[in-house]
């Protein structure tokens, strides 16, 4: 199969900072605000060590995606790499499960700002006030995205600067604050606990494949995306490694916490602690956010250009040179699932299709690497294909923690994908 030719109408602004910042925005969104809590209450002191095991396994997710990804100039991310490696069905069955479960993600986060900033401002738990600020925020983050890709890096370099500031603050101040009998290991968790825990945890370690979408709009793509991907989760495990201690060092029932970190924060720097975590949640989920918009509206341009999905979705603006009609697609269809509520059922799906996508990018690399003819990969993941199947392995005992639920929910969304690309597919063009 040859590779696609790519995409030219696209404006290459994304330098290597930029990546680097889009990478840690796509990372440290909410997850991280809520999910200390509930590891905890799975697994108790041995939280840590699943947060250790999930930042292996998103560390290898992360090889793979550097590898194939400096194969690609263009538009697409999991998509492309799905579709190159393994035929088209296999890639828009990809690119539909990975952009539903990423518009779930940014219907999910952006209730869960709102009701941070709600501690701050408290008219906003009104229905119909939460309901305004919904379509108020995802209006301005669309305005942005259309006036330019650049403009929103330079945002997401903002959001990624401030949040990681206002949390390795909170790392460093809550080291000297710890009790150490907070760390007593009871007996291991059964094996069904930590793999649930790992798999919440998923949510909160994933999100920097959504730096590799906009491929066709990075400056080199090739060299700076494994360099971007990498950095990023080692930033990120040194970062949610210590947040985790902070929290199970410094607040007595974390178990029982809504607002686990803002709660820790309060416990040693009293209320103004807590507000400074409260600003971190709103900077970190708004620069997560912007990127979910960018990321998941490539998703469809890049099917409409290959005509899985409607050609009109591959429209370019004539001035901005960003995929506008693609974007407000996506933005109508995140704001419909965030005012329904029904974003709630469609959530479970997220860590489902994520795993999916990865596990097709997997699968591509190696695919990719026995192809006579496939673009040579400037980088090369270590120890392959032995690296590749344990994380294959991995991903395929992660599924399995999957109740049954939400198993009959992403099946369900993976035959509306399939009916979408067959009458797509009959479409005229």
């Amino acid at each position: 199969m040859p590779m696609a030719a790519g995409t030219t109408e696209l404006r290459r602004s994304i330098g290597r900072n930029d990546l680097a910042a889009l990478a840690i925005n796509g990372v440290v969104g909410a997850g991280i605000f809520g999910l200390p809590a509930q590891a905890f209450a799975l697994t108790g002191a041995w939280s840590l060590l699943a947060f250790v095991l999930c930042a292996g396994l998103a560390t290898l997710i992360a090889l793979c995606f550097a590898e194939v990804g400096s194969r690609f100039r263009q538009t697409g991310g999991p998509y492309l790499y799905a579709r190159e490696g393994l035929g088209p069905t296999a890639g828009f069955i990809t690119g539909w499960i990975w952009f539903l479960a990423r518009v779930a993600a940014y219907a999910a986060n952006l209730h869960l700002m709102i009701n941070y900033l709600a501690f701050v401002v408290p008219v906003l738990s009104n229905e119909i006030v939460h309901g305004a600020a919904v379509v108020v925020v995802t209006v301005a983050l669309v305005a942005l995205n259309i006036r330019g890709v650049r403009n929103s890096t330079v945002a997401s370099n903002i959001f990624a600067v401030a949040k990681l500031t206002i949390l390795f603050l909170f790392v460093a101040t809550g080291l000297f604050f710890l009790d150490p009998a907070q760390f007593h290991l009871a007996a291991p968790p059964p094996p069904d606990r930590m793999g649930s825990a790992i798999l919440l945890l998923i949510y909160a370690f994933t999100g920097f494949e959504l730096a590799a979408v906009p491929s066709g709009e990075i400056k080199d793509p090739q060299r700076d995306l494994p360099r971007a991907l990498l950095l990023a989760m080692g930033v990120v495990a040194v970062l949610y490694l210590g947040i985790q201690v902070v929290c199970v060092g410094t607040l007595p029932g974390l178990a029982q916490s809504s607002r686990p970190l803002a709660d820790a924060a309060r416990q040693f720097a009293g209320p103004p602690g807590a507000l400074i975590i409260v600003a971190g949640a709103v900077f970190s989920i708004l620069g997560n956010l912007n990127l979910q918009l960018l990321a998941c509206s490539r998703i469809p341009f890049a099917m409409a250009e290959e005509g899985a999905l409607p050609r009109f979705l591959a429209a370019v603006h004539p001035t901005r040179r960003t995929p506008h009609i693609a974007l407000l697609t996506t933005a109508v269809i995140a704001v419909t699932l965030a005012l329904s509520r029904s974003f709630l059922a469609a959530v479970t799906i997220s860590s489902m299709g994520r795993l999916i996508a990865y596990g097709a990018t997997a699968i591509a690399l190696l695919r990719l690497r026995s192809r006579p003819g496939a673009t040579p990969a400037p980088f090369r993941v270590p120890l392959a294909p032995a690296t590749v199947w344990l994380t294959l392995g991995l991903i395929v005992w992660l599924l399995a923690q999957v109740k049954l639920p939400e198993m009959l929910q992403t099946t369900g969304a993976l035959l509306l994908g399939l009916l979408l690309y067959v009458l797509a597919r009959k479409t005229p063009r």
